[in-house]
């Protein structure tokens, strides 16, 4: 038997008036999801216990079968694994997004224009991320640079009583005024942040970008906090030999710590350019040379979801539907498989960030038929009145013989 999670990043909505009353997933075109409900078991999961933050980190963490409540440190740690950043015991991690910030006076005053600096790319970033760390770094505090707007910076001895630090994808649009709140404590990363502006502002590689109309990387944003903190190995605890393929630092970090190979796939953004084909076709080979396990990270209907582009994300779900899942299924054709297909929380368009709503899920196994739905999404996997109320155990569930 082969596995497979389809674990398409935030692709949870909600019903929308411009889209006929309907979700993204109710909307999309994917007729190979809609071909598998129809003989999957479908229902509702709860990825994120209500009394952490729905992050990406925690329930992709719960999806994979990782209590969140035990294993869960913090997210810039994972991403720092990830880019091969060994932490210390006395080390605190902070996720730095490249951030565009408006251009008032006061730092204070500014508003979060762009959380991603217009997917700068990763060279650019790195040149960014350097001078930074020229300008900044010291014995104290540490730059790493990541993938695109993604990097981290290392506190040496440092706390996790900082105050409190926004994601900057969940104030686009808003006044930083108000998401300053760091204590005594933080006041250090404040005042790096505040700083990193006057650097950057008129770098020339944010001129370059200004000149061809591409939005500037003027200022750091730290978030994230976290320790390092072991994972039990995947195939320790559930038998399998796992992998992992995602574009983004977090899962490739979450792989590193479970102990999967992590495949890196030549073209994957994390956005709806990036090279979902290659993704597959990383999946199938890793099935068929000898892992029994892949958990294939889609980035793209998230970021969608944070930038508010519907059609976009209606897009993605349909190019998931199509060059990941289409192709999944024919090379298995005749062969055991089973597979789950789920967000790992929502990020509904109206929002534009993430809620710890339930999801839905669909599992498919090759060997037998289940009473399904006619099609994969919000509405119809609601209506199944099957719920799974502590993620975590999902996993197990999807794994039963």
């Amino acid at each position: 038997m082969k596995y497979a999670v389809l674990l398409c990043d935030g692709m949870a909505d909600l019903p929308r008036e411009d889209l006929t009353g309907k979700t993204p997933m109710g909307t999309a075109n994917k007729p190979n999801m809609d071909r598998l409900a129809k003989v999957s078991e479908v229902g509702l999961v709860k990825t994120v216990i209500d009394t952490l933050k729905p992050g990406s980190d925690v329930a992709n963490l719960s999806v994979l079968g990782y209590d969140p409540s035990v294993y869960y440190s913090g997210r810039s740690p994972l991403e720092a694994g990830s880019i091969g950043i060994d932490m210390k015991p006395t080390d605190v991690s902070f996720r730095c997004n490249l951030v565009t910030l408006s251009d008032e006076e006061r730092y204070e005053d500014k508003t979060m224009v762009d959380y991603c600096s217009g997917d700068i790319s990763s060279r650019e970033a790195a040149e960014l991320i350097s001078f930074i760390g020229e300008k900044m770094g010291s014995e104290k505090f540490s730059f790493y640079s990541g993938v695109s707007y993604r990097h981290c910076l290392i506190w040496d001895r440092g706390t996790l009583d900082v105050g409190t630090l926004t994601p900057p994808h969940d104030i686009t649009g808003r006044k930083i005024t108000e998401y300053l709140g760091v204590n005594e404590n933080g006041r250090e990363l404040l005042d790096m942040m505040v700083r990193s502006y006057d650097l950057l502002k008129d770098h020339p590689v944010n001129k370059k970008r200004t000149e061809k109309g591409l939005r500037p990387a003027n200022s750091i944003w730290l978030w994230g906090e976290g320790i390092r903190k072991d994972l039990t190995p995947f195939e320790e605890k559930y038998g399998l030999k796992g992998a992992m393929i995602s574009a983004v630092d977090l899962l490739k970090g979450i792989g590193k710590f479970t102990g999967m190979e992590v495949i890196n796939v030549q073209g994957a953004t994390g956005y709806i350019d990036t090279n979902f084909s290659g993704k597959a076709q990383a999946a199938i080979d890793t099935l068929k040379r000898g892992n029994d396990f892949v958990y294939i990270h889609v980035e793209a209907p998230d970021e969608c979801g944070h930038r508010f582009e519907i059609q976009n994300k209606v897009r993605s779900i349909e190019l998931i539907d199509e060059l990941i899942l289409g192709p999944l299924l024919k090379a298995f054709e005749g062969e055991d498989l089973k597979i789950l297909i789920c967000p790992d929380h929502p990020t509904p368009l109206a929002l534009k960030t993430h809620t710890n709503a339930p999801v839905p899920y669909l599992i498919y196994d090759s060997r037998k038929k289940a009473d399904g739905v006619d099609r994969f999404c919000e509405e119809e996997a609601e209506k199944t009145e099957r719920f799974i109320g502590v993620g975590h155990t999902l996993m197990e569930h999807f794994l039963e013989k």
